[in-house]
């Protein structure tokens, strides 16, 4: 058996939390003023479903996070892509801070996933 990864736990519950937050906060705070906006109609269901896709990607990657730190389920590979990903999900939220002043908090939950996933890779890969 496997023994369990720490690392992609504590990203799985900060990636959890995330999602939640993302799923619940985001909707009363960004999706439900958007929606009853006068932005067009294709304009608001483009928008939509572009946040919807965040969401599942933001629990989807919570739940193979949480299947890896217990079981080699999926490859180092998806892993690692995992966290870059999310690395790289940050850095737009990081500029937009420095460009307009104002705190876009996302990066300060979508960093550290990545850091603790690709840490935890590092794990497996030194004691596999």
């Amino acid at each position: 058996m496997k023994t369990k990864n720490s690392y992609f736990i504590f990203a799985g519950f900060l990636n959890f939390f995330t999602a939640f937050l993302h799923l619940i906060g985001g909707q009363l705070d960004l999706v439900n003023p958007l929606l009853q906006s006068s932005l067009s109609l294709e304009i608001k269901t483009q928008w939509l479903g572009v946040w919807h896709m965040a969401t599942i990607i933001l629990f989807a990657s919570t739940i193979i996070l949480f299947i890896s730190a217990y079981q080699q389920k999926f490859t180092t590979e998806l892993i690692k892509f995992i966290g870059y990903l999310y690395i790289l999900l940050s850095i737009p939220f990081m500029i937009t801070n420095l460009i307009y002043g104002i705190l876009v908090p996302q990066w300060i939950l979508l960093l550290p996933i990545g850091i603790l996933t690709l840490i935890g890779i590092k794990k497996t890969t030194i004691h596999a």
